[in-house]
């Protein structure tokens, strides 16, 4: 990137983003901003809640003696799934996603900071 540029980062809302590491370091590049998806808009939480079905509808319902046996639950559950596949799907609507996205920046916008990331209060 040509120095003179600024860059813009966007970023999941994970809190490893908004350490005061980070922000010192944001703070020594300022050319660089980081923009923050709105909460619970992560594509983590479709991965944390594929794992929440192994543990709740899998493992949790298993006896494992051993670790073999664990990962041979968990492949089991892998190729079960595989077989008929069932995506997540978000339900939020695009204007449930703008409004919170407007919130956010709204908030961002009277804050003195425009580096540290501020979080909406929750309606």
């Amino acid at each position: 990137m040509p120095d003179d540029l600024d860059i813009h980062v966007i970023v999941d809302n994970s809190s490893t983003h908004k350490t005061e590491e980070i922000h010192r370091w944001l703070v020594r590049h300022p050319r660089f901003t980081l923009h923050f998806t709105p909460t619970y808009s992560s594509w983590m939480n479709l991965v944390e809640r594929w794992f929440a079905e192994l543990t709740n509808k899998w493992l949790r319902r298993g006896t494992h003696r051993s670790t073999k046996e664990l990962e041979a639950a968990i492949s089991s559950w892998i190729d079960t799934w595989n077989e008929n596949p069932r995506p997540f799907v978000w339900h939020k609507s695009a204007e449930e996603i703008f409004e919170s996205l407007a919130t956010y920046f709204i908030v961002a916008s009277v804050t003195q900071d425009f580096r540290r990331p501020v979080r909406p209060a929750r309606p």
